[in-house]
């Protein structure tokens, strides 16, 4: 019966789509996966039983991952490690490792590993393309064009809050301090970033991005930093993106998803003002400007420890927060205007608006994808339909069905007793608040200005689901 259950145990982990390695004290491999063999393209009877080294050597007893645990008993996590394969290939997997303990001895490693050559392979072509780019544009003019494409007449939005913010984001063009831009998924924040660069004295000089979410340490202090040939296995003399965007700006996205480690090496070269390329002993003089963007509440940014403090307060020298759509609803039917001639004209379509019906759906819809998500709903009817106004049965699928409540404009033919009509409107203003918040009740009661405690006292009375 234990059989039959470990064979099932090991069919199970053949299924997994990550390789897994499992060696015993000595480094030799016990076990290795389908996966780890697709990856490494050794077929599994001439792995086991042979040391690590022997697999692969290209590793050493420094840069495996393995026996770095097998030599300290530590566990790692999500640690890059690169090698050739026997048919010369270069792979870059992202590795976390765990020892295997037996009455507090080690008895052997087990490693699960993520191919993220693809993911290297193409970050470093970007990097290239930049690289030569540049190159190109300077080698014709030296006044070359930015990749930026948008300034601040491209920001459409009449609201107070975005008028302000275009007003403080032309003074900080006016500056080479660091800025800060915060705001949810689809609020616009690398318009603002991209209309700095276009305003300031460094519009001629290069604009480059890279958003710091999803890459592993390693790879992204290479992609920023750059490299020298050696200094890891497949790695060539590259210039970084501070190097590149010298004498320009470099957006950093998602700034708080950067590991904290790789934070440390980047605060130092923002006080320094020279980089050092991965594997190098010698550094090199940058003028950049560093503009950054969270999508997360910059209050908490540092608390929840997603940016170090010294760093944060490097980089928010300068501070955009940009309010989501549903705060700047009035804002809906510009931007509705403005989506529509820019398809109107891209799918040679003659639309002239949108229907009351759809007007209404618009202006109580809760947005949560932002202004993004309201483009795609114009692009998506304007690509599929023909017509003069954008209709219900246009819109796209979260929109099927959904009707504006008018829950707040009572029936004056209908008398309520007035407690009954006030805590109506009470719990469908929370609600409101509620979803648009995503069930945070400290936004929640900032939204709808009311203390946190006086909005919890009525959740539970009116029995409001949360």
């Amino acid at each position: 019966m234990e059989i039959k259950y470990f064979d099932a145990l090991i069919h199970a982990i053949d299924l997994i789509n990550d390789g897994i390695h499992i060696v015993d004290a000595s480094g030799k491999i016990v076990y290795y996966n389908v996966a780890a063999k697709q990856l490494d393209e050794i077929d599994v009877d001439k792995a086991i039983g042979r040391h690590i080294l022997e697999v692969y050597p290209s590793l050493t007893f420094e840069t495996s991952t393995l026996l770095r645990v097998l030599r300290t008993g530590k566990p790692i996590y999500n640690i890059e490690q690169n090698f050739i394969n026997y048919k010369g290939d270069k792979i870059s997997t992202l590795n976390s490792t765990i020892p295997i303990y037996y009455n507090n001895k080690v008895l052997g490693a087990l490693e699960v590993s993520r191919n993220i050559t693809k993911v290297r392979e193409l970050s470093e072509k970007i990097v290239n393309l930049q690289k030569e780019l540049y190159e190109r544009d300077n080698s014709h003019d030296k006044t070359s064009k930015p990749v930026a494409r948008f300034n601040f007449l491209d920001i459409i939005g009449q609201n107070k809050e975005m008028l302000k913010l275009k007003s403080l984001g032309l003074k900080a063009a006016m500056s080479d301090s660091p800025v800060m831009v915060a705001g949810s998924t689809g609020t616009g924040k690398e318009l603002f970033v991209q209309s700095i660069h276009n305003s300031s004295n460094r519009k001629h000089k290069p604009f480059i991005a890279q958003n710091c979410a999803a890459l592993p340490s390693n790879l992204l202090e290479s992609i920023l930093f750059g490299s020298v040939k050696g200094s890891f296995t497949g790695a060539e003399n590259r210039p970084g993106l501070f190097e590149l965007a010298n004498g320009g700006t470099l957006f950093l996205d998602e700034i708080n998803s950067m590991p904290l480690e790789l934070q440390t090496k980047l605060l130092r070269v923002l006080q320094d003002g020279r980089v050092r390329r991965v594997g190098s002993t010698t550094t090199t003089d940058v003028d950049v400007r560093i503009v950054s963007a969270i999508n997360t509440d910059i209050n908490t940014v540092v608390e929840t420890k997603q940016l170090r403090q010294d760093l944060f307060f490097r980089l928010n020298v300068i501070t955009l927060v940009i309010p989501d759509l549903s705060k700047r609803k009035e804002d809906v039917p510009l931007l509705v205007e403005h989506f529509i001639k820019k398809y109107n004209e891209k799918c040679n379509k003659f639309f002239s608006g949108i229907s009351r019906e759809v007007l209404d759906i618009f202006m109580e819809y809760s947005w949560p994808g932002n202004v993004r998500e309201l483009e795609h709903a114009i692009e998506s009817a304007i690509s599929l339909y023909d017509g003069e106004l954008i209709r219900e049965e246009h819109l796209p699928f979260q929109f099927k069905n959904y009707h504006p409540s008018n829950n707040i404009a009572l029936d004056p033919n209908v008398i309520q007793h007035l407690n009954v009509a006030v805590e109506k409107v009470e719990k469908d203003i929370i609600t409101s608040a509620l979803k648009q918040t995503d069930y945070n009740i400290s936004k929640a009661a900032k939204l709808i200005n009311v203390p946190r405690q006086t909005l919890q006292y009525k959740i539970k009375k009116l029995e409001i689901p949360c």
